[in-house]
């Protein structure tokens, strides 16, 4: 395994992230998730990802179970805040009264005294930036937390908060996440220049564009059962498993271009995403330990020139 820092500070995670949206606590049994996790960490990865929201607390109680065999300081662990956590009107959003209540409720979850990375789950635009930022800095003043950041913010998003942080002193925000892979590309326009210039770190979701990048879902034949494609309870950015053949036939021409460079489909796609400097980690998710296994191989590989050219040619980068 290797490992980056988290944009220009100090923390270090390793390349591959595993993530638990739609697998643990929900779609996948817990003896299998326990697995997973713990094949994670035999392997390297220090890092692990879940949110209050998954499974409605759930994915946060057994990835805190599990996470409790170690060390505490052997790992590194995200969860997030945003979404609806009940039907109050104050049980959502990025308040100071929703923030600071959800990080107790987290911790509880976790069985933690206090989280790694902190992440606002999206942008809320009803309520004042300022006062997000604030409640996120008394979090990490109070050491319930030790770090926060963010997740599918814009780059303008992006810059007003580095500008109030830097203005009013406080804890910085430390890294983005963002979807990113090779069919979807939109953060190399704004959002990367953006990160590369505050030194914000990038952890990126979806690089394999939930399994459309593995290779499973073939062109002209309906999805694999068992596959994320096939389930409505995941397949969320899978247009509900009516799958675009025109990209499913440009997957395909990656094939050949994966085994030049001795990798799998997966392999290939996850050292695309790391061949940029600015990826602190990229997050997985894994309903089997061998998808784990496989994807850690990505780890330190090198596409070549020709590689990444015909990687472009195929699913060119937005203009400029």
């Amino acid at each position: 395994m290797k490992y980056r820092h988290l944009g220009k500070h100090g923390l270090c995670v390793s390349e591959i992230c595993l993530g638990s949206w739609l697998t643990y606590g929900a779609a996948t049994e817990a003896t299998v998730a326990q697995q997973c996790i713990e094949r994670a960490y035999d392997l390297g990865i220090n890092f692990f990802d879940t949110a209050n929201v998954y499974a409605q607390g759930k994915a946060e109680e057994l990835v805190g179970k599990v996470l409790g065999q170690y060390s505490r300081d052997s790992y590194v662990l995200a969860t997030k805040v945003y979404f609806p956590m009940g039907q109050g009107p104050n049980d959502r959003g990025l308040s100071r009264k929703h923030i600071l209540e959800q990080c107790d409720a987290s911790l509880k979850r976790l069985g933690l005294d206090y989280i790694d990375l902190y992440q606002a789950h999206r942008y809320d635009p009803s309520v004042p930036l300022a006062e997000t930022l604030m409640a996120f800095d008394h979090l990490v003043q109070q050491g319930k937390i030790l770090y926060y950041d963010v997740s599918e913010w814009s780059a303008g998003q992006l810059a007003h908060a580095a500008d109030l942080v830097h203005l009013a002193r406080l804890s910085p925000l430390v890294s983005n996440q963002p979807r990113y892979n090779l069919l979807q590309r939109q953060i190399e326009k704004e959002v990367l220049p953006l990160c590369r210039r505050e030194g914000i770190g990038i952890i990126n979701f979806s690089p394999l564009a939930q399994g459309l990048l593995t290779g499973k879902y073939k062109p002209g034949s309906p999805p694999p059962e068992g596959s994320r494609a096939a389930d409505p309870r995941q397949n969320v950015f899978l247009n509900q498993g009516e799958l675009d053949q025109d990209q499913l036939t440009r997957v395909q021409k990656l094939v050949p271009l994966a085994q030049e460079e001795g990798l799998s489909l997966s392999q290939l796609a996850l050292a695309w995403c790391l061949r940029q400097p600015e990826l602190s980690s990229v997050i997985i998710g894994a309903s089997k330990p061998a998808q784990i296994d496989e994807n850690v191989g990505a780890v330190g590989k090198q596409l070549s020139a020709q590689t990444l050219q015909a990687i472009d040619q195929l699913f060119p980068a937005e203009a400029p």
